[in-house]
């Protein structure tokens, strides 16, 4: 028997779509599926999937996805449908939404957080790598 997937990365299915840490997109970005952003963004997106922002991405505007991952910098509000999750290398200068939120030890967070469902944020120390 398998361990239950606590993460939201271990969830995610189908193919991923890749922006390269030399990538800078400027403007708004609608899709499905995943999505790892390793470059830098400037605008907005909303995203019927996983919305991950890399260690070293940058993001500049609104993040918005069914479910968000924030291990870069975030300069911006991030609004999730579902899940919230701030690696420690995560830094969101803006509010924070989502149904449940789980913050790393080591994240930081320079806004409101709400979440949706009454709950407090989950916090967690990271003990995986990568």
């Amino acid at each position: 028997m398998t361990a239950p997937k606590r993460r939201i990365g271990d969830h995610a299915s189908g193919p991923t779509t890749f922006v390269a840490p030399s990538t800078r997109i400027v403007g708004k970005i609608f899709g499905e599926g995943p999505y790892v952003f390793c470059g830098t963004v400037e605008g907005e997106c909303d995203i019927d999937g996983t919305v991950t922002l890399a260690a070293g991405g940058r993001w500049q505007g609104s993040l918005r996805g069914t479910d968000v991952i924030v291990a870069g910098v975030v300069d911006g509000n991030v609004v999730a449908r579902r899940k919230v999750e701030i690696s420690p290398t995560g830094r969101v200068l803006g509010s924070l939404e989502g149904d449940s939120v789980a913050i790393a030890r080591g994240a930081v967070i320079e806004g409101e957080v709400k979440v949706r469902s009454g709950r407090e944020p989950t916090r967690f120390e990271e003990k995986r790598k990568g």
